[in-house]
């Protein structure tokens, strides 16, 4: 059976970006976060030490953003998932997606958004 615990759109304001400006104004950034687990325990027993405690995965997620500024949300999106995966030894694997509204392309759009898979290793 495959359980799934996700996190969608935490919202983020922060200092990423290639251009100066982007890294002196700032900006806000979206973060989505599959991840999956097997909860089983969790429901069986209705216990929180038995999963993964989302609001734990927030405030890690929260640290990482706010740490250090990247030229690009690749970078950020790939560290995010490291470090989680490296921290929260339930997850079997995980997706984070970054996504930025505010891009200075030269023309209109929704956001950009970069997406980063791991597994972990057996």
């Amino acid at each position: 059976m495959s359980n799934y615990i996700r996190i969608k759109n935490a919202q983020f304001y922060a200092y990423h970006g290639a251009m100066q400006e982007e890294q002196n104004i700032g900006g806000k950034f979206e973060v989505d976060v599959d991840i999956k687990t097997d909860f089983s325990e969790a429901v069986k027993n209705d216990e929180l030490q038995f999963t993964i405690n989302y609001h734990k995965v927030y405030k890690f997620i929260n640290e990482i953003v706010h740490r250090e500024n990247f030229y690009l949300i690749e970078t950020l999106a790939a560290r995010i998932a490291s470090e989680l995966l490296e921290s929260f030894e339930q997850i079997q694997e995980l997706t984070i997606r970054v996504r930025k509204r505010s891009v200075p392309v030269g023309g209109m759009l929704d956001y950009v958004e970069a997406e980063v898979t791991k597994v972990r290793d057996e």
